[in-house]
């Protein structure tokens, strides 16, 4: 929960200081930090900010009183959350040892997943990182940095395997909506690619899991067009705050995480549409199987 509760403070302290007509920089100024440490809070990721920091911050912004008891209320939630987390030893987040292993964009979308109550994930190309197998895994891997060491090859596997254990959550939902391009992609031999299309079908029948197939024969459909994005919905926070849903795309080279009401709209449309053309789930299971079975031929 901590990386919800610093992004709803951070959402809630852009708010005050945009209504204030302060500017980023002038902010971080303000408090003897910079532009970037600011946004960086402002963003809901983890920043060296004192509480006295935070009182400056709210005198600059000339808030209310009823304004100020609620920042720090939040930051107090914040702060607590923090302090939980180091005590759990959870507080750098079970990526950090990996860190060298991934883009630099990375730890914030693991911050996301790990706090999410829900995920949507669309994929036109491979099978999404959390339903992955091993074996999968290695093989795009492989593709991915050519000559990577076995020892990094398997710190890969390693972290793919502890994202993985929110599967078990069963307060974690998991929406899975594939074209059948990814059946068909073979990042790895017909070995691989038949275990991993028989852990889809496996996967599947979790209650918290659904995967669905849009099929070839389905036409021109609307996920021709938004192409893949994972979709990160959050639990609601105490005192009622809801925590902004969070639409994910990931290129070659950055990520772009959207969470503009509009935007999200326009994706959680996508979703429905996608849903409308999809397989049903016992229809998907029947075709990833007859995918395996002609890989295993």
């Amino acid at each position: 929960m901590s990386t919800v509760s610093r992004r709803a403070f951070g959402k809630f302290l852009r708010q005050i200081r945009e209504g204030a007509k302060v500017s980023g920089l002038s902010a971080g100024l303000h408090i003897e930090t910079s532009k970037q440490t600011l946004l960086r809070l402002e963003d809901g990721i983890p920043t060296k900010i004192a509480t006295a920091q935070i009182g400056q911050l709210l005198d600059l912004y000339k808030v209310a009183p009823d304004v100020r008891s609620e920042a720090l209320r939040l930051w107090g939630e914040v702060r607590e959350q923090a302090k939980q987390d180091k005590l759990q030893g959870n507080s750098k987040g079970f990526w950090q040892p990996y860190a060298d292993q991934f883009a630099s964009h990375f730890p914030h979308y693991l911050r996301l997943e790990a706090a999410a109550n829900c995920l949507t994930a669309h994929q036109l190309v491979l099978v999404p990182g959390l339903l992955q197998t091993a074996d999968y895994r290695r093989a795009l891997a492989r593709l991915e940095v050519p000559g990577l060491s076995a020892v990094n090859v398997e710190r890969r596997i390693e972290l793919a395997e502890r994202r993985q254990v929110r599967l078990t959550d069963s307060g974690f939902r998991t929406d899975v909506l594939l074209s059948e391009a990814v059946l068909r992609h073979r990042p790895g031999t017909p070995a691989v690619m038949a275990a991993q299309l028989r852990w889809l079908a496996e996967v599947g029948n979790r209650d918290n899991i659904s995967v669905r197939v849009i099929p070839f024969e389905t036409g021109p459909h609307r996920g021709l067009a938004i192409q893949s994005f994972h979709m990160l919905e959050f639990p609601r926070l105490n005192g009622g705050l809801v925590e902004p849903t969070v639409v994910y795309l990931e290129g070659a080279v950055g990520a772009l995480y959207h969470e503009q009401a509009d935007v999200v709209a326009r994706y959680q449309e996508a979703i429905s549409a996608l849903r409308a053309v999809a397989l049903s789930e016992d229809d998907t299971r029947d075709l990833v199987s007859r995918v395996a079975k002609e890989y295993e031929a």
